[in-house]
């Protein structure tokens, strides 16, 4: 009989050290990062699709279930679908409450109707070089966490890394290794001492056991979480692929990590905890500086992304979005442009730039939340010119989607279709628009805008009015649940 298995994503994280190209509203693990003309996959993409290639004989591997932010759910169901997979359910975590209850969810959603599959859980957000080795790692730790055992995937450190904390595995390490205990991240001397003593990893974060030993596990060590994090999923509504926990019940789990929770009090316990090495160029990056560090360079070690031009400079990274980004003679600097904000940092100070973020928050600035160009559900709008009475916004909506029907207090608009065709509702009427043709929307006239075509409808929206922010909006009817 085959192994059921279950890939596992954590895709609820925030990014804030890759600000500006990660933001709250678009953070880096939907993001594409690389460079590579024909590497269009974004981290999330890329996660997905490592974990359905561990499907072989006697290993069936089922839909990816994802935990995620629910602001983000459309992106996930998006980009899924760029790569023709449906997920088996998108788990929506209404607050961030850290890895040990979105694991719990997760098992608790794999456990229905009596299964017990193999869950293989992993962050939306590292990179991996050699996705040959992480699949022939992943099936070793499947098949050891099938007869019962928690495994972990320890990175085989390549430098004294004070960064990440540590597992040590016993020494002459087997295939699957026994873990002998967790350690802290450490201060440069005891990673040194760990690099050249051998049988120490960097704790990935990634691990694979049964969802009834995890739920086992959980209820012994940490019974808080793992009864709050019950009532929560007690309490669940589920709305086509989302799966949405009880929002009070859930605010009410404690905040822990999977670590804490569970795997540092492993060892030495009644459950056999394991470790399968990884050697497969992993990355988890963090900040700009791992950007750099994964990406292609030229002789004197510069990257770039998009129209840049380096010239006499050495170690540098620069990632242009919109437009040409030019830079002379620089050493170990990190330029990101986007086209509403521009990053200069010092390589190694990268992982400082959420001090930056978060002095936007405490401004309540919008460029940590969204980009220039948002992305709904429906499509997307770009917001290319403003000013104290006017905006102007490209707006593009996918084939066969619609925005609300919406009407708005404080400003009118004009719509002239660039591409496609539009149906729109504008009072009692409505009216088919193509190629140059246009409409105006009346202050306070309830409205529509919807794509019955087959190819992508764009427009370009000029609102007028003494009120242009996003919150001046009434929904009456909507698709995606907002009214």
């Amino acid at each position: 009989m085959s192994i059921q298995v279950q890939p596992v994503i954590m895709a609820g994280g925030s990014g804030t050290r890759l600000w500006p190209l990660s933001r709250a509203g678009f953070p880096k693990q939907f993001l594409v990062l690389s460079g590579d003309p024909e590497d269009r996959m974004s981290l999330f993409q890329h996660a997905a699709q490592r974990l359905q290639g561990l499907a072989t004989e006697g290993m069936a591997v089922a839909p990816t279930l994802v935990v995620g932010n629910d602001e983000h759910r459309f992106l996930v169901l998006d980009q899924l679908r760029e790569l023709k997979a449906e997920p088996s359910a998108v788990l929506l975590e209404p607050v961030g409450r850290n890895t040990a209850p979105a694991v719990t969810l997760a098992a608790l959603q794999a456990a229905q109707g009596g299964a017990d599959p193999v869950l293989v859980i992993t962050s939306a957000d590292q990179t991996i070089a050699d996705t040959a080795a992480f699949t022939a790692a992943v099936r070793k730790a499947v098949t050891a966490a099938d007869q019962g055992a928690i495994v972990i995937l320890g990175i085989t450190p390549d430098k004294p890394e004070t960064g990440y904390g540590y597992i040590q595995a016993e020494a002459g390490t087997s295939a699957v290794a026994v873990v002998q205990r967790f350690v802290e991240k450490p201060d440069l001397a005891t990673a040194e001492r760990y690099l050249a003593e051998g049988g120490y990893y960097w704790n990935a974060g990634m691990f694979v056991l049964k969802a009834s030993v995890w739920l086992k596990a959980l209820t012994q060590f940490r019974p808080d979480i793992a009864s709050a994090t019950q009532a929560a999923w007690d309490a669940r509504s589920t709305d086509a692929r989302f799966v949405r926990p009880g929002k009070s019940e859930f605010a009410a789990v404690p905040s822990e990590s999977v670590d804490y929770a569970v795997m540092e009090q492993c060892p030495g316990s009644a459950y056999d905890i394991r470790m399968v090495a990884l050697d497969a160029g992993w990355n988890d990056l963090g900040a700009w500086e791992a950007v750099w560090q994964v990406a292609p360079k030229d002789a004197h070690g510069n990257a770039s992304v998009g129209d840049a031009i380096v010239k006499d400079s050495k170690n540098t990274l620069v990632h242009a979005t919109s437009r040409l980004v030019s830079a002379v003679g620089l050493q170990d600097v990190i330029v990101v442009e986007t086209p509403d904000a521009v990053l200069v940092a010092d390589r190694s100070r990268s992982q400082e730039v959420k001090q930056i973020v978060n002095q936007l928050g405490a401004e309540q600035r919008g460029e940590q939340v969204l980009h220039r160009k948002v992305h709904r559900p429906w499509g997307w709008y770009d917001s290319i010119d403003n000013g104290p009475r006017h905006q102007v916004k490209r707006i593009m909506v996918k084939p066969g989607a619609s925005l609300s029907l919406q009407m708005h207090h404080h400003r009118a608009e004009h719509w002239i279709v660039v591409n496609g065709t539009a149906e729109i509702t504008n009072g009692d009427k409505v009216l088919l628009l193509t190629e140059n043709q246009s409409t105006y929307i009346p202050l306070g006239q309830t409205h529509r805008l919807a794509n019955p075509g087959k190819v992508p409808l764009e427009i370009i929206e000029v609102q007028s009015g003494s009120y242009l922010g996003e919150d001046d909006i009434v929904r009456f009817e909507d698709t995606y649940g907002r009214s």
